[in-house]
């Protein structure tokens, strides 16, 4: 929460601002009524739910609406499977508001900390090549545009409008209500394996298409990947969870109590990096169980850390890859986090990573006390020339026109956004930046 007068900062520690003023609404019209005397007097509004974007996408110099009252369940049919959600309510919340209609949401990434028009509106994903990204199972939303009116966009009202207002980079007004097509509960039977990384990468083509989710991370400076392959079951399937000691020793201990001391050490210590590498990966990876969905996809990250992720087409991915690892081992660095492969199936969202093409993604990270950018930027320009897309909620350097000649629909989702938000009142630094003035 942040103070009047305080500063809000996202979780990544790579924005900041300090608001001229603070509202916390509670209802739908209550954001309305904020919306309005803001644009009345002049003022910028951005609202903010878990500051989980490691861009300024989120900064709000005039007005911060923070969303953390905007929390629930609206309605929920099991019969169709649709559940509409208060935006503000956080992704780890969904599990048990869907529990008692028998239903779960598709797909979920790797973290579930923020909040549903957040991940939708960044275009937040999983893995899976049969599977899209979060927005991809959005039905409907309701947004409060630039006039302060409420706009409702599904697939009987404004129809035209939503697959350029699912992805919306928070530009077009704020979303206060989502609908989700979800689907019936289910299990997931999960095998998590290091395997040789050659190895791993020679076979992608069928380890994708033979497992409902698959993805792998490698530590640099080791040969193997840990792969993580995962089938939907019914959820009537007996399960065989991770014991309460196992899941505790692996994300609270290894993965966020010892990883986390590790880099604090090896800012000063790099040397360190490579042999506690290799020990990871020989102490983590391994393991077979199985349990309802969203206990699989996810997992806890208390580690801060900064990220820039790139899609790419799954064509591009093996020689991208293979370029980025000879990166690392010329320039001779030292990276103490691990590069993570994902895949999604292709989708029509106008803004979307994965818009027009099956899709592969690559994701590198450093310690949140390291300085990126030369990682960062050095990555990048092997992404960029493997035809890759920035994940808009992650770092990247790329502006407006760069943008605009990686997505087919670019200026349409500009002219949207002149359409319901012509003098700019949700606009930032950022978004000009990435959209143009």
């Amino acid at each position: 929460m942040t103070r009047p007068g305080g500063t809000w900062q996202n979780w990544g520690r790579t924005a900041a601002v300090r608001p001229l003023r603070v509202e916390r609404p509670r209802s739908p019209e209550g954001v309305q009524r904020a919306v309005q005397a803001a644009a009345a007097h002049g003022l910028t509004v951005k609202a903010v739910g878990a500051g989980h974007s490691f861009t300024g996408i989120a900064v709000a110099p005039g007005v911060l609406l923070e969303l953390d009252d905007l929390q629930g369940l609206v309605s929920a049919d099991p019969r169709t499977g649709r559940v509409t959600l208060l935006a503000g309510t956080r992704l780890h919340r969904v599990p048990a508001l869907l529990k008692p209609y028998g239903l779960a949401m598709q797909n979920l990434g790797d973290i579930d900390r923020q909040s549903i028009s957040g991940a939708i509106a960044t275009g937040t994903h999983g893995t899976g090549a049969g599977f899209g990204g979060i927005a991809t199972q959005v039905r409907g939303l309701t947004l409060i545009t630039g006039d302060g009116e409420f706009l409702r966009i599904d697939e009987h009202r404004n129809s035209e409008l939503l697959p350029g207002a699912i992805i919306n980079l928070g530009a077009l007004g704020v979303v206060v209500e989502v609908t989700l097509q979800c689907v019936p509960a289910f299990v997931l039977a999960a095998v998590d394996a290091p395997v040789p990384l050659d190895e791993t990468i020679a076979t992608l083509p069928e380890r994708v298409a033979d497992a409902d989710h698959f993805e792998f991370y490698w530590h640099p400076h080791t040969d193997v990947a840990l792969t993580k392959t995962q089938t939907r079951l019914p959820e009537s399937t007996r399960r065989h969870p991770r014991s309460p000691l196992a899941r505790w020793t692996d994300e609270t201990l290894l993965g966020n109590g010892v990883f986390g001391a590790f880099c604090a050490v090896s800012r000063f210590v790099p040397t360190l990096i490579p042999p506690f590498n290799r020990l990871a990966m020989r102490a983590t990876g391994h393991g077979e169980y199985t349990d309802l969905s969203h206990r699989v996809f996810t997992h806890r990250r208390d580690v801060r850390f900064r990220e820039m992720e790139y899609a790419l087409p799954v064509a591009q991915l093996t020689a991208a890859f293979e370029q980025l690892r000879r990166l690392i081992r010329d320039r001779g660095w030292r990276v103490e986090f691990p590069i993570e492969v994902r895949f999604a199936a292709a989708d029509e969202l106008w803004l979307s990573t994965a818009t027009g093409r099956d899709t592969a993604y690559i994701a590198v990270h450093r310690y949140w006390r390291v300085n990126p950018r030369e990682y960062f930027d050095a990555v990048e320009q092997i992404m960029l020339a493997h035809d890759g897309r920035p994940h808009w909620g992650k770092l990247h350097g790329l502006s407006a026109d760069e943008l605009r000649e990686r997505y087919p629909r670019f200026d349409d989702f500009r002219a949207l956004r002149d359409r319901l938000d012509p003098q700019r009142v949700f606009g930032n630094r950022h978004l000009e930046r990435i959209l143009g003035a």
